[in-house]
């Protein structure tokens, strides 16, 4: 049968054109769906832009041997195709002596997640490397990093494109309806609309997931996880940035919490934060300040009064409500829906832009050496 596309992907973040990308390598001609007009205007935009090292996800675990995979890609293919980033390294920090076996914890689950590089450091070492931290003890993770995410997403347009295929924007994914020989049907809306044919449909959308699948004739409802929208703020310090690496106090229930990170134009950021929403507002309360300044001063006890002031905020696609455990990312293929040449992803939030590239060579696998 002849199809338009070999593949189509849903969604032009960072998941999603890393999967296109893979798709391209392998020799297919890919279609890159995008409702926004400009690629990466969702997760992807709205986050801190840290190359996380793996320290914190099961062993095992999709997140933990992704994350680990994507980063080593990550770096490589930064400095090949000359896109900033810093790796800049991450202090994990027990403010006090309660916090010391949590952060004991962190680092036998990095070490066992194959991080490189980790050291334990008193509170006197990480002085020495950040002076105006309160820390009773740390990690150090060097691999830990920060880049230039828009720069990155341009990169791998580029090369599906270089490759032959197209990364279409202000073009909403409609629906799709499997075909009777194989490939789907897709449905494309948007001033171009149109249908086309695809051997092959993936499925990354970030926070419409559940949305795109309950569109595909076909897809069973009880293959659908329930989301959830975790939205975090951030808010900028106003003066000279206090710290050259990554902060982190030990993590919250179901997110990472709020950590300091000087970017790539030297300022200083604080965030996020998580509350769960029903609806995609990207608001910052001005009043959380109050808040966040007394967190940050765990760490840095010397905040300016007066010192924040409200910056951007992110809604991450959650799996898990409030009090419940953090699940994996989910790709599901075949076996979880039954159908041919579609792979669907939920719940790829953080360290989902650590863990794309790996993300994409894990789909584009699944799909080609089933299909």
């Amino acid at each position: 049968m002849s199809f338009d596309f070999d593949a189509t992907v849903v969604g032009a973040g960072a998941v999603g054109l890393a999967c296109g990308r893979a798709l391209s390598k392998r020799g297919l001609t890919v279609l890159v769906l995008e409702k926004e007009r400009h690629i990466g205007q969702g997760v992807s935009s709205r986050n801190s832009e840290v190359i996380h090292g793996g320290l914190y996800y099961p062993t095992g675990s999709l997140k933990a041997r992704l994350c680990v995979e994507g980063r080593r890609a990550l770096y490589d293919f930064l400095a090949s195709r000359k896109i900033d980033y810093r790796k800049c390294g991450k202090l994990v920090v027990a403010t006090q002596e309660a916090e010391v076996e949590r952060i004991e914890a962190i680092f036998e689950q990095a070490t066992a997640n194959g991080v490189e590089g980790l050291e334990h450091l008193t509170g006197a070492q990480a002085r020495a490397l950040e002076p105006e931290l309160n820390a009773h003890a740390a990690i150090l993770s060097p691999e830990s990093g920060l880049f230039d995410s828009h720069g990155y997403m341009l990169a791998l347009q580029g090369e599906i494109e270089d490759a032959g295929g197209s990364v279409v924007v202000s073009a909403p994914f409609e629906g799709a309806e499997p075909l009777p020989g194989g490939g789907l049907s897709v449905r494309v809306g948007g001033e171009g609309a149109m249908q086309v044919t695809s051997r092959l449909l993936v499925t990354a959308p970030g926070l419409s997931a559940q949305t795109v699948a309950a569109t595909i004739v076909g897809y069973p409802a009880s293959d659908i996880p329930a989301g959830h929208f975790g939205k975090g703020v951030y808010f900028r310090l106003v003066g000279k940035a206090p710290f050259d690496r990554l902060i982190y106090p030990p993590p919250l229930p179901g997110a990472l919490g709020t950590h300091y990170r000087k970017d790539l134009g030297g300022q200083a950021v604080f965030g996020p934060d998580l509350a769960y929403v029903e609806t995609e507002d990207y608001s910052v309360d001005p009043a959380k300040a109050e808040d966040f300044t007394t967190y940050i001063r765990r760490f840095w006890p010397s905040l300016p009064d007066g010192a924040l002031t409200p910056d951007y905020a992110g809604i991450r696609p959650k799996l898990h409500g409030p009090g419940e455990s953090q699940p994996d990312f989910q790709l599901h293929g075949r076996e979880h829906h039954s159908i041919d040449g579609l792979m669907a992803l939920f719940g790829i939030e953080s360290p989902g832009l650590t863990s794309s590239l790996a993300i994409g060579e894990a789909v584009a696998a699944a799909l080609t050496e089933t299909a």
